[in-house]
C-alpha cells in the first residue's frame, strides 16, 4: 500500500486556512478566488471565523424534489478548481443515482436507497496542454435523510479503500494503493465542516503509466461533498501539488455555499435582546 502523500495531506491545511482567515466582517478571505467574472466568493453569509460550515438538519431538504432542487442550484464553477477548467461532456450525473462500490470492487450507478434524497456528480477537465496530460474532476453533493445517515456514508467510505485498494472506475480506469485518512474533530481536520476523509493513490487507464489519484469528502450536517481528482502525464511534483490544493479551494468555495444557504433566511436577534439562544 502507498504511504501518505504530504501533497494530498496538505489539501486539508488548504481547506483550514481558507475557513479560518477572517477579514474585516469576519467571513472567510477568498484565497485561491477565480479571477475571471464578478462574484466569486461565497464569503458574504459564511460562518464565523473558526466555527465549522454546516447545515443544520432541520434546514436541509426534506424531500426528495427539494433535494435534487438543493443540489442542482448549487453553483459549482470549473474555475473554482484552478485556471483553465472547463466542464466535461456528459457533465452531471441522474440525481436519482449514485455510485457504489461493489464487493468485487467494481464502482456502479445504482438506484438511491431510501436513506438518500439526492446525489448529484458534476465533471470538469483541464485539457492537455503544453506536453502536460488533461486532469479529471469530479464532485458530488449527496443530501441524506437525516445526520446519521450521513455519517454512516462517511464511515462507509472510509471503510471502503481498507476493504479495497485497488479500484476499478469504469471500463479503462483502475485506482491503486489507496490510502485513507480521517481527522478528528479538533485534531488535525479542516474546520470548514462537521468532519472529513482524504484518500490518496494513483490512476491508470488501459494499463498506462500509474498517475496521482486524489480524493476528498466531507459531511456538512446531513450534506456530503466529495471530490475526486485525476492527474495527467508530464506534471513535476510540484505541478502535481497545485493541483490537488486548488481542488482543495474550489470544495471550500461549494462548502461557503451550501453554509449560505442553509443560514438565508435567518432572523436578525432583536434589538436589546438578551441571552438569546443561537
Amino acid at each position: 500500500m502507498a504511504g501518505w502523500r504530504p501533497v494530498l495531506a496538505a489539501t486539508a491545511g488548504a481547506l483550514l486556512l481558507a475557513g479560518c482567515s477572517g477579514g474585516a466582517s469576519g467571513g472567510p478571505k477568498a484565497e485561491g478566488t477565480p479571477k475571471e467574472g464578478a462574484g466569486t466568493s461565497p464569503s458574504a453569509s459564511a460562518s464565523s471565523v473558526n466555527e465549522p460550515y454546516t447545515l443544520a438538519e432541520d434546514r436541509a431538504p426534506k424531500t426528495r424534489a427539494e433535494a435534487v432542487a438543493f443540489v442542482r442550484e448549487l453553483t459549482v464553477r470549473p474555475d473554482y478548481f484552478g485556471t483553465g477548467y472547463r466542464e466535461r461532456d456528459p457533465f452531471e450525473s441522474d440525481p436519482a443515482e449514485w455510485a457504489v462500490l461493489g464487493e468485487d470492487c467494481l464502482w456502479r450507478r445504482e438506484a438511491l436507497p431510501g436513506t438518500v434524497l439526492a446525489s448529484l456528480t458534476r465533471m470538469y477537465e483541464l485539457p492537455a496542454k503544453g506536453g502536460k496530460g488533461p486532469v479529471y474532476v469530479s464532485l458530488t453533493v449527496t443530501v441524506h435523510q437525516d445526520v446519521v445517515s450521513a455519517r454512516r456514508d462517511m464511515a462507509g467510505s472510509l471503510e471502503e479503500a481498507l476493504r479495497c485498494p485497488g479500484q476499478q472506475l469504469n471500463a479503462t480506469d483502475r485506482v491503486l494503493d489507496l490510502f485513507s485518512r480521517a481527522d478528528a474533530f479538533a485534531d488535525a481536520r479542516s474546520v470548514i465542516s462537521d468532519d472529513d476523509l482524504t484518500e490518496s493513490g494513483n490512476w491508470a487507464a488501459d494499463g498506462g503509466k500509474a498517475h496521482p489519484f486524489d480524493w476528498y469528502k466531507f459531511r456538512m450536517g446531513p450534506v456530503t461533498v466529495a471530490a475526486t481528482t485525476r492527474h495527467g502525464s508530464g506534471r513535476t511534483e510540484a505541478e502535481d501539488s497545485a493541483v490537488t490544493t486548488d481542488m482543495g479551494k474550489g470544495m471550500t468555495f461549494v462548502a461557503a455555499s451550501i453554509d449560505s444557504k442553509g443560514r438565508a433566511g435567518e432572523t436578525a436577534e432583536p434589538t436589546g435582546t438578551t441571552g438569546a439562544g443561537q
